[in-house]
Order: structure tokens, then C-alpha cells, then sequence
């Protein structure tokens, strides 16, 4: 099986995951964020990631490739359940955390981002979502306190460095890549449980973070 990705994207690192907490080898391919006519080829959208299975058919969504995956490998089931209070912080923490996230992206030299023309291409697009990635990167001290609010909540969430609940789930599918992904910030600092948790879903998962690459 081969999965096709973006480093920085959330979605892809969703996929990833469940390779790795399954024990299953897949070939990852990154592709050129600008690139277009590939995703679109074998889905009929520009959106990653893509898995193409071993009989050579594709599948789109996040969710859809998780399932499909931890449904065929024979290892366990992954809990469905997520407890209100972990998606009510979910989605409060989406609102803003591509502020600090996506302007890093494309300073980070991830191998999307290899050419000039995907560097532009990403850009436009996202500044039309949050702004300018200038203006973002100049409010990084505020929006880290922010951060820094929300992570402490979610550190009384915290069961267990091996899963959020206690036991492997949706929760961690969900969770693990905004936390992953906010690892490219410079200066972050998560709560010890939080951060044994990342360090540990990285290493269970065989998705490596970001920390080396902070901005």
C-alpha cells in the first residue's frame, strides 16, 4: 500500500497513525503542495491523503483510510467514543491554531514545500483563511498564551501517555495531530502529562514530530 501526504497536513498524519499503532508497513509519498492533477487523478479532488491499496483503487478521507485500515489488520478495534469535553476542546483549539501553525509551515523546509511555486501556492490560499502570515507570525506571544490556557485544560483529560482515554481511540486520531503539528512553534511549552503523551503517541505511531524543525 502506498499512502500519499503532506508533512505539515493533520488529515494525513490521521492516516499515518494508524499504520503505526497497527503495526503495518505502508510507502509514504509527499507530494508538491501545488501539485494538483496527481490527487485530483486518483480521487477527483486536490485533497491528501490519498491510500492507494494493493489492488491499485484509491481512497480519500482521513477517517475513511483510519477505519478501513484498523478494520483490516486484525489488531483491535479502535474506541469510537470521544468524551465531549476532548472534542469541545478540539474544536475551540482549531479555531486559531493554524495562526501559529501554517505561516511556520512553509519556513520549515517540509518537502511539500520544495519548490518556490507550492510555497506560493499554500500561501495564498491559507492567508485567505487567517491573514497574513506575517501579521500571525508577530502575534505568536499572544496566541501561545492562549495555548497555553487550552493546554492546561486538556492536561486534566490526560489518562494515559499511551492513549488520551486510557485506551487507543478516536480521541488520539483526532487530538495527537493538532498537538503534533503545534510542536513546529518554537517556545511552546506543553504540561508534563501532554507532553509525555505527544513523545509517546509519536513513538507508538512512527510519526515523528516537528521540534526539530521549529520556527
Amino acid at each position: 500500500m502506498k499512502l500519499y501526504i503532506y508533512d505539515h497536513c493533520p488529515f494525513c498524519v490521521r492516516a499515518r497513525m494508524i499504520f503505526g499503532l497497527r503495526g503495518l508497513p505502508v510507502e509514504e509519498a509527499v507530494l508538491l503542495n501545488d501539485d494538483e492533477a496527481a490527487p485530483i487523478a486518483m480521487i477527483g479532488a486536490k485533497q491528501l491523503p490519498i491510500l492507494e491499496k494493493d489492488d491499485g483503487s484509491f481512497m480519500g478521507e482521513s477517517l475513511d483510510i483510519v477505519r478501513h485500515i484498523d478494520e483490516t489488520a486484525g489488531k483491535g478495534r479502535l474506541k469510537e467514543a470521544i468524551r465531549p469535553e476532548i472534542q469541545a476542546w478540539f474544536d475551540r483549539v482549531t479555531q486559531y491554531a493554524n495562526k501559529l501553525i501554517q505561516p511556520r509551515d512553509v519556513l520549515a523546509g517540509l518537502p511539500e514545500f520544495a519548490t518556490q511555486s507550492a510555497i506560493d501556492y499554500f500561501t495564498e490560499r491559507k492567508e485567505k483563511l487567517i491573514g497574513s502570515f506575517a501579521a500571525n507570525l508577530e502575534e505568536t506571544e499572544g496566541l501561545l498564551a492562549q495555548l497555553a490556557g487550552d493546554l492546561a485544560e486538556l492536561e486534566a483529560l490526560v489518562v494515559s501517555p499511551e492513549a488520551l482515554s486510557g485506551v487507543l481511540g478516536m480521541e488520539d486520531i483526532i487530538v495527537f495531530p493538532i498537538l503534533r503539528n503545534l510542536t513546529i512553534v518554537r517556545g511552546l511549552q506543553m504540561p508534563p502529562k501532554t507532553a509525555d503523551y505527544v513523545r509517546r503517541m509519536s513513538a507508538l505511531s512512527g510519526v515523528p514530530l516537528l521540534a526539530d524543525k521549529a520556527v
